[in-house]
């Protein structure tokens, strides 16, 4: 049994389709605007599919010249959002063996990869970058914020498809009951907008083919739905024992009540709602609360035909009906390994401020999906508690519950 230790929420970082921060991505969330469009590099031209959802920003511009040449995209990402909600948790003063950093990634630094690998096949063997390595290991982004915060307390990197930024917190959540460490950094990242995993994806038949409306190509719940938008960006959380921060003063955003992991094995790539009911209910035990108590979840939904149903049975069956549901997918594009620790982050959001982001371009809910999803505009209550879910290729599925602080 863990020991009763309150967990905040005491720091946000973000870098999504949709802003450079946290406060200007939510901020579009709350108005439903748009982060996905037609892709302008010439390499995309051939492509099946042509739009994705890239970043309002670029990372390197908040970073020094000899910091950006050494680090993969998604290393970039992690380094700016991470020194973001370390700056909004107020840089809490913590003894470096009680600071860890958990960040996870789906695929970590699949453009230097193949980007070195085509420099390779053109230019020789001698133009390789030194840095190649460094780049493209999926532990680089846990590894460089560890040490860009001197975080001696663990640097781990949990690989779990889409549900690696979900399984992070998580990870940080135990981190801090088990007693371990005081503060943890965690969250995920990701940055594979490049032609092989867009065609990869394409031959699966996993992504939206709107290539001639992108503002609508991402529409989970809806009976028109025909896919997922691939994206990028990152977000980070600055988890906390609550004692700790009280110590010091400082305020959170929300609590993080409780966690569930399951693995459904029983498909590489298909949903199961039997592994996403595990990982919900679990998550609410540990959170202590039932499905009556939960007001709203953050919901995977990526708009896929047969993922989206999938979900939305899981989660009445879990849960119940009643939660208002939201899916931010819908603006931002799957940011694959990173869009669990969006999700969280949203999640707080929405219980701190009383407004839950609505679901874009859900004209028309599929009729298997039984819930309360939030569209055309925000949708405002006062909610105790919140879900948010993160599932991922392998039968991944985690499940996060936050709480107002």
């Amino acid at each position: 049994m863990w020991n009763a230790v309150d967990v905040w929420v005491t720091g946000l970082g973000a870098m999504t389709p949709l802003g450079v921060d946290a406060n200007d991505t939510w901020a579009a969330m709350q108005r439903g605007e748009n982060g996905i469009g037609v892709l302008k590099e010439s390499w995309a031209d051939t492509l099946p599919v042509r739009i994705a959802a890239q970043l309002a920003g670029d990372p390197s511009d908040s970073l020094k010249r000899t910091e950006a040449r050494k680090l993969d995209r998604s290393e970039q990402i992690a380094l700016v959002t991470a020194r973001e909600a370390w700056a909004d948790a107020g840089a809490p003063e913590v003894e470096p063996e009680r600071l860890a950093v958990v960040l996870g990634t789906g695929i970590g630094g699949v453009t230097s990869l193949l980007g070195q690998n085509h420099i390779l096949e053109t230019s020789g063997p001698r133009r390789v970058s030194p840095h190649t390595v460094p780049m493209l290991m999926a532990n680089g982004p846990a590894a460089w914020v560890s040490m860009d915060l001197n975080a001696q307390g663990g640097a781990h990197a949990p690989v779990s498809a889409c549900a690696s930024g979900a399984e992070a917190i998580a990870l940080g959540l135990d981190l801090i009951r088990s007693g371990r460490v005081d503060v943890v950094v965690a969250g995920g990242v990701e940055a594979s907008v490049h032609p092989l995993p867009l065609t990869a994806f394409a031959q699966m038949m996993a992504l939206s083919t709107s290539n001639d409306a992108p503002e609508h190509a991402s529409r989970p719940f809806d009976k028109g739905r025909n896919g997922f938008v691939l994206g990028e960006g990152g977000a980070v959380v600055v988890l906390e024992r609550a004692d700790h921060a009280r110590a010091r003063g400082s305020r959170a955003h929300g609590a993080l009540l409780g966690a569930g992991i399951s693995s459904s094995a029983v498909h590489i790539t298909a949903s199961d709602v039997s592994g996403q009911v595990r990982a919900m209910s679990q998550s609410l035990r540990d959170a202590g609360v039932s499905g009556a108590d939960v007001g709203l979840v953050h919901a995977h939904a990526t708009s896929t035909p047969q993922g989206d149903v999938a979900e939305a049975r899981a989660i009445a069956q879990a849960v119940g009906t009643h939660p208002v549901v939201t899916a931010t997918k819908s603006m931002t594009g799957h940011l694959l390994g990173a869009s669990g620790a969006l999700g969280a982050m949203v999640s707080v959001l929405a219980l701190r401020e009383g407004s839950v982001p609505a679901t874009r371009n859900l004209t028309e809910q599929d009729p298997q999906v039984e819930l309360d999803v939030a569209a055309g505009s925000a949708r405002s209550g006062q909610w105790q508690s919140a879900l948010a879910n993160s599932f991922g290729f392998g039968g991944h599925n985690v499940s996060l519950v936050f709480g107002r602080a």
